[in-house]
């Protein structure tokens, strides 16, 4: 599934890395946690959140995740903006629920990492 596909799936606005709308993702992860998100190992999946801060964006940083669903309707800041640009990521805001945009992402052919 493209970036453009997902964000059309969840009605998501695209904040930055509009430029990457045609890379394919599969797999996608779900956590608030971040301290779940280190554990997913190499996987690089588009992960869905509604944890909606700096922490976010430097957990994927560290853990090598490139594409962000902020949900639950949350506002991404400037400065999360701005540092998600700088390290190439896409980051979107989706007004769903983490399980309606999961039910959404696997009813369309997403896979869960396990």
């Amino acid at each position: 599934m493209t970036i453009k596909q997902i964000s059309e799936l969840l009605e998501a606005k695209v904040l930055c890395g509009a430029d990457r709308l045609d890379e394919e993702y599969d797999i996608a992860f779900a956590s608030d946690l971040m301290s779940e998100v280190l554990t997913i190992g190499d996987h690089n999946p588009v992960l869905l959140t509604g944890l909606c801060n700096m922490q976010t964006i430097r957990t994927c940083e560290m853990g090598n995740l490139d594409v962000i669903v902020l949900l639950r309707k949350k506002k991404a800041s400037d400065e999360m903006i701005e540092e998600a640009e700088d390290e190439g990521m896409v980051l979107m805001e989706c007004d769903f629920s983490m399980f309606k945009a999961c039910g959404l992402l696997y009813a369309a052919g997403m896979k869960p990492i396990f």
